[in-house]
């Protein structure tokens, strides 16, 4: 078939170099927004003066008939027409004649494509967005629900201080609530309009831009054509939020796989989620957790191939830039797909409150017997070297701390009297944490209301 460039050359492109270069095995995921382009694009030729109204309406007519072929399956596409913008055109093109040859008139498939992206992106954004939001109503539920449940926290992976569970949940809506934060304003630099500006230099029509941007929704217009066509900065955004995001979900999932084993057994995750050993008849594996987890990586991975893609590229376009769509396309899936299964894992999770509990108490109430003797003028250091040596007591002897009594408490310090017995218990220690964003029953449930009034539950 002949190419639409091939005035200059006295060869046909090797069978070889269609394979190698074709793109339109996977960028006709962009069909749908290829088509809305050419709508808006035939509009602004109209007002330009390029195309007549019943150029416009023929041309139009076609491509929604395109469109719905595509819908259906109906529609062939050809790798030897190269990407999605020729199949469309060479489509137009038979079906319309010399109209559908009109269509290209004032733009390349540099500028093309860029737009294709950009309106793509803004669909996908907005749907993460919705996921997320998801997940996070999710985990204000199940907070609701555990503000009574008391755990020990966890630094460097060694039981820290205690803390009620809801806020555990929070601090995972914080992070989300962040990560949507960053799609949302990532949203505000792919909204450009991309279009109009041509291969490289702009186009030789009197087009209106800034209608084109109102026909496909955008609200502002690129402003320098060469920009528009050589970078990818919205993508390696995209891609990056995409990683931040994978990151929290990735941290989220490891903590249930630790606190659904045998050793924690703080959770257990329901039958439907899981699967079992071919071997071993005792399993029940977290494996919906550990693909998130493992998916993480090629969120990174998607972002650094971009990157690479990028950084000694010429300016302006490069047919290197073909390869923004796959690690693209990749990551908005492998995104969607996390944050879905994390949503399902979290609202079918069961807790092991005794367990929890049990985990809480002993040398995690370590810190409240020194911030006691605080209290009583002790300086800190010496406080810490005080309840140290009681940690050393309890541990020599089995004992538990919150089990000790008054007279084993003042061979440490004179200074313990019987109300240091009050404050050993996991929830006295998480509730003494009253401040803005700490661990106390009050503080949390503060916390649950607003978090219910953001998500509008």
């Amino acid at each position: 078939m002949e190419k639409p460039w091939s005035g200059r050359f006295s060869e046909d492109t090797d069978r070889f170099v269609e394979e190698f270069t074709e793109s339109v095995s996977f960028d006709k995921l962009l069909a749908e927004e290829d088509i809305k382009q050419n709508i808006a694009h035939v509009r602004t030729l109209l007002r330009a003066g390029v195309l007549t109204e019943e150029e416009v309406e023929k041309i139009i007519k076609a491509l929604e008939r395109i469109r719905k072929d595509i819908d259906e399956g109906k529609f062939t596409w050809r790798k030897e027409l190269e990407d999605v913008h020729m199949n469309i055109e060479a489509e137009l093109i038979r079906r319309t004649g010399d109209t559908g040859g009109k269509v290209h008139t004032g733009r390349s498939r540099n500028d093309q494509i860029a737009t294709d992206e950009r309106i793509f992106l803004k669909k996908e954004i907005a749907e993460i967005v919705d996921l997320l939001k998801d997940l996070r109503r999710v985990l204000v539920r199940t907070a609701e629900r555990t503000v009574d449940i008391v755990i020990p926290s966890y630094t460097h992976l060694q039981r820290a201080q205690p803390l009620r569970l809801a806020h555990y949940f929070l601090a995972f809506r914080e992070m989300f609530l962040k990560d949507s934060e960053r799609f949302l304003d990532c949203y505000r630099r792919v909204d450009e309009l991309p279009l109009g500006s041509g291969a490289v230099a702009g186009v030789d029509f009197p087009l209106d831009r800034f209608f084109t941007a109102r026909e496909l929704g955008f609200s502002k217009v690129v402003r320098n054509s060469m920009y528009a066509t050589a970078d990818r900065d919205f993508i390696l955004e995209v891609l990056f939020c995409c990683a931040v995001t994978g990151t929290h979900l990735s941290r989220f999932a490891e903590d249930m796989i630790l606190w659904s084993s045998e050793e924690f057994s703080y959770v257990e995750l329901p039958d439907r989620l899981c699967t079992g050993s071919s071997i071993m008849p005792q399993k029940k594996n977290p494996d919906i957790l550990e693909l998130i987890r493992g998916k993480t990586g090629r969120l990174y991975g998607n972002l650094m191939s971009l990157l690479t893609v990028l950084k000694g590229l010429p300016t302006a376009y490069n047919r290197d830039l073909q390869e923004d769509k796959e690690p693209l396309f990749d990551s908005l899936r492998t995104l969607k797909g996390s944050i879905a299964g994390m949503t399902k894992a979290v609202e079918g999770m069961k807790f092991n409150e005794d367990r929890m509990k049990t985990s809480s108490g002993n040398l995690t109430l370590a810190t409240d017997l020194a911030n006691y003797l605080v209290r009583k003028g002790v300086p800190f250091r010496e406080a810490h070297r005080t309840a140290g040596r009681i940690v050393a007591y309890v541990t020599e002897t089995g004992k538990r701390i919150e089990d000790l009594t008054l007279e084993e408490l003042r061979r440490f310090s004179d200074l313990f009297s019987e109300d240091a017995l009050d404050l050993l218990t996991p929830e006295g220690s998480a509730d003494r944490k009253n401040t803005y964003g700490g661990t106390s029953r009050e503080q949390i449930l503060r916390m649950i209301e607003v978090a219910k009034r953001e998500e509008g539950l």
